[in-house]
């Protein structure tokens, strides 16, 4: 049968990628047994929401943990990778309502609750599977009969199970206090959900009249002058000598007009706007512990949906927080009470999902006193959790030592319900209505109160028993807070391996924090600047392997990545290189699946390529050791491309044409073996095409992902070793050598097809099979050994074989080829006059975007670079020897 009959000469990964998932389904693969008897390795998936479809982020995430598992399922531990999906309540249900309102024409509101939450099951039912199914086309071998909802009814049990063991425990309780308050999603939210942003603002300077002499007053900054009318106080700093003959003294609010004190406290900063601040302790945090503090009257303006409610001023009443800032400054410039403006660059908290700036509101809501703190402050110290990359730790460490109670109510329909019964003002928290007349808590539980049990509430007993605590969790640092430290603390408190040993009940033993995906320009991705590509088009593209292997290696362990597309080219041409390897090696016949290269005679090439393998372990393990996912990926593409392909495979390409057959097998053998191992190496980041050929080529009977992972037996290469060192070395010095020559051929003989007669003047002798893979390297007719430099016009470069010599008589025209070396230099100097020109224009630099800038710098020195090497040819040309 033809070579291309059996291997297509590029890899299609659409005519693969299908077919080979449904045979691992098929085969159950990736089914954990609770009952095996091998050594565990789990992760819990963290859920994507039903509210989206796969992004990046996803890909990079899943194809982490995939990596894992992979690895871990070769290594021969019995592997459970549990997948689930996340209710995602308060984003879920902005998402159906814009739906509802976009696609549907319903306006939400009207809707009753049992009718919307119809609406959303329905959601999710037809979200969640679109999810799985993408994760599938990535390739993830999670265990899918295992998968979770984080409203599945037992473990919405679960999670009102919990609720009530820490209420009877008095951590959790109900209170009326200032918390995040939405006003687009009509609902509290915790300070981990909402998101501090820079803003361009104004700061308005208020004048405050004094109430016992008019003509003397107290001049406040603020940026909220909306807020005005409910104003409790002005404060000033104790010590702040310009105020102080003003305490406890009154003044008049400018709307509606009535006294207020004036207070000192030390929390007012004197260095802020003009030292006075105005409390309104309904609208702000610190101004809530102030007024707290000094006995003031709470007064509240502010509506749920963000709307001034104070019928006292109807030039405001009604209006909408920001219109009623415009008009409060109209109303204040009015009343001759407006002292200036200025703009302001201030930062506020704005909602995670809605976007919108959150309001600081005094509201009645469930909070939750977090428990175990210390311990779980101590298992991360201690590092019976690591964090990868470790300076995670220090960000941790400062979120415990500081932490606030939980509010953990929120006033959304999709959720989990919270399991307390109201009656005549009484309630009693239990998990069935207590009876007749008992109504449920209108509210809902936060999301990541039932995501902080994902870790083992998604296991049945038999799972939880052989598999808890997880080894690894794959996920984002910016959930470190909301998900991370919490499922810690979940763990150390309902201690789910129904052990006291805090070591078997943390959740997770590694913690591996991805980086943020980003443009090329460095800007988060987002469907509104239209630079987030869709993971799907680029898999149908480039395939699921080009784009998990070409976006591991741009994704170093703990920074922000910057895409670009082209590496997810790379990805996919790494795969072709992999694929037209075995498909060279498949035109000599069947591989030898139980190759031993040691027990016959090789070339150096083949003892060079032995010792690079054995190199290429230890760096791997090392990278896989310390997480360096990233580095792995880069080990094992230099290693194939550049080692394995580039030189070995070229080499053998000689080696094969020669007379002497002596080394042949020895060639095929190490091949053999080298392929079965690169394979396996490679299996984790591009499962697809690693399977594909370890089936084409024969190498095993059954799937390579139940193979044996290659470790122990490389080890020996490089300690007996199981190579010959000075042939070896040889070897490179020959690759070396050839990298060089070629660099000279190419100034004065780009065409690689014409072969040309090389010399040199020797310092490392050479086998003939030796020096005719040289010569076929460089493209050489013959290589000539002489013992002193030629007297003609012949450029020279130093090799580790030797100087090697390119005489250029009759093989170029020397006038010719100095003409066209001006002709270019003409072209290359006046680009580079324009550019010195640009990078010199402080103007023009001031203008142009740093992006930019940079792009000329290189410009300019790839420019110099060519300008230099050409002047050089041209001055040997013009060389009288």
């Amino acid at each position: 049968m033809h070579t291309d009959d059996i291997f297509p000469k590029a890899y299609e990964p659409a005519a693969v990628q299908d077919r080979l998932y449904k045979q691992w389904l098929e085969q159950n693969l990736f089914h954990a047994n609770e009952h095996s008897s091998k050594p565990s390795f789990a992760i819990v998936m963290p859920p994507p929401n039903i509210t989206g479809v796969l992004t990046l982020g996803h890909v990079l995430n899943n194809t982490i943990q995939d990596i894992l598992i992979r690895k871990a399922r070769m290594e021969g531990k019995e592997v459970l990778w549990l997948p689930g999906l996340d209710h995602a309540g308060l984003a879920t249900q902005v998402a159906v309502q814009r739906y509802l309102l976009k696609t549907r024409k319903i306006d939400p509101r009207t809707l009753s609750k049992e009718e919307f939450l119809k609406i959303v099951w329905e959601w999710k039912e037809n979200h969640s599977q679109k999810i799985l199914e993408q994760l599938q086309k990535l390739g993830c071998s999670a265990d899918w009969q295992r998968t979770r909802f984080t409203m599945d009814p037992a473990y919405s049990r679960a999670v009102s199970n919990a609720f009530i063991k820490l209420y009877h425990k008095g951590l959790i309780y109900r209170g009326k206090r200032m918390i995040n308050w939405c006003p687009a999603s009509q609902t509290a939210l915790s300070d981990e959900e909402v998101i501090p942003k820079k803003i361009e603002g104004i700061l308005f300077f208020v004048r405050y009249k004094l109430l016992d002499d008019p003509s003397i007053f107290l001049t406040v900054a603020t940026t909220r002058p909306e807020t005005i009318p409910a104003d409790s106080a002005l404060a000033v700093h104790p010590e702040d000598t310009r105020y102080q003959r003003f305490i406890g003294k009154a003044c008049l609010r400018p709307f509606p007009k009535e006294p207020i004190p004036i207070i000192a406290d030390h929390r007012v900063d004197p260095q802020f706007g003009t030292g006075v601040l105005k409390i309104t302790p309904a609208h702000d945090k610190l101004d809530f512990e102030i007024g707290t503090d000094h006995n003031l009257p709470i007064r509240d303006i502010l509506t749920a949906e963000g709307k001034i409610n104070c019928p006292e001023v109807a030039e405001l009443h009604g209006l909408d927080r920001f219109d009623a800032r415009k008009r409060a400054a109209e109303l204040l410039s009015s009343l001759g009470l407006l002292e200036s403006e200025q703009p302001y660059s201030h930062v506020i908290g704005f909602s995670e999902r809605a976007d919108v700036a959150i309001e600081p509101r005094i509201s009645e809501q469930w909070f939750l006193r977090y428990p175990k703190t210390q311990e779980a402050l101590e298992v991360v110290k201690n590092k019976i959790v690591s964090f990868f990359p470790s300076y995670w730790d220090k960000v941790y460490e400062h979120w415990i030592k500081n932490i606030q109670d939980w509010c953990i109510s929120r006033q959304v329909w999709w959720g989990h319900p919270i399991p307390v019964w109201w009656k005549n003002g009484s309630f009693m928290c239990q998990l069935e209505s207590p009876g007749e007349g008992w109504q449920p808590d209108p509210d809902t539980l936060d999301t990541w109160f039932s995501s902080w049990l994902w870790a083992y509430e998604t296991m049945d007993e038999g799972t939880r028993k052989k598999f808890y605590p997880t080894d690894v969790l794959v996920t984002g640092p910016d959930i470190i807070f909301l998900w991370v430290a919490r499922m810690i603390i979940a763990g150390l408190e309902f201690k789910p391996s129904q052990s006291e040993e805090i070591s078997q009940n943390i959740p997770f033993r590694k913690v591996y924090f991805t980086g943020l995906i980003r443009d090329k320009q460095g800007r988060k991705m987002s469907k509104s600047l239209g630079n987030s590509p869709d993971p799907i088009e680029l898999i149908h593209k480039y395939g699921a392997d080009g784009l998990r292997f070409g976006l591991l290696r741009i994704a170093p362990q703990g920074q922000d990545i910057r895409f670009d597309q082209s590496q997810i080219e790379e990805g996919r041409n790494f795969c072709n290189k992999l694929w037209n390897a075995c498909r060279f090696r498949s035109r000599f016949g069947k591989i030898n699946p139980h190759a031993n290269p040691w027990i016959h005679p090789k070339s150096s090439f083949s003892h060079e390529i032995l010792r690079k393998l054995g190199q290429a372990s230890s760096l791997l393990n090392e990278a896989f050791k310390s997480f360096e996912f990233n580095q792995a990926a880069i080990i094992l593409y230099e290693f194939v491309w550049n080692e394995f392909c580039s030189k070995f495979i070229e080499a053998m390409k000689w080696e094969l044409t020669f007379d002497s057959k002596e080394t042949h097998l020895g060639a095929f053998e190490a091949f053999d073996y080298s392929m079965s191992i690169i394979l396996r190496w490679l299996h984790p980041f591009v499962p697809f095409v690693t399977e594909e050929l370890w089936q084409k080529m024969g190498f095993g009977q059954s799937t390579i992902q139940t193979e044996k992972w290659p470790e122990a037996d490389l080890l020996d290469i490089l300690k007996k070793p199981l190579y010959d060192p000075k042939s070896a070395s040889t070897a490179t010095a020959i690759y070396e050598a050839a990298t060089a020559t070629r660099t000279l051929r190419s100034l004065y003989c780009p065409n690689l097809n014409q072969k040309i007669k090389f010399f040199i003047k020797k310092d490392r002798e050479l086998s003939d099979l030796e020096k005719a893979v040289f010569c076929g390297l460089i493209g050489a007719s013959s290589l000539l050994s002489i013992d002193t430099r030629p007297t003609i016009k012949t450029p020279a470069v130093l090799t580790p074989l030797g100087e090697i010599f390119l005489p250029l008589e009759g093989l170029i025209d020397f006038e010719s080829e100095k003409q066209r070396i001006d002709k270019e230099l003409t072209r290359l100097k006046k680009d580079q006059s324009l550019l010195d020109k640009r990078l010199s224009d402080e103007q023009t630099l001031s203008k142009a975007p740093k992006e930019k800038i940079d792009q000329w710098k290189e410009e300019k020195m790839a420019i110099d670079s060519k300008i230099k090497r050409l002047e050089e040819q041209w001055s040997y040309l013009s060389d009288k020897n």
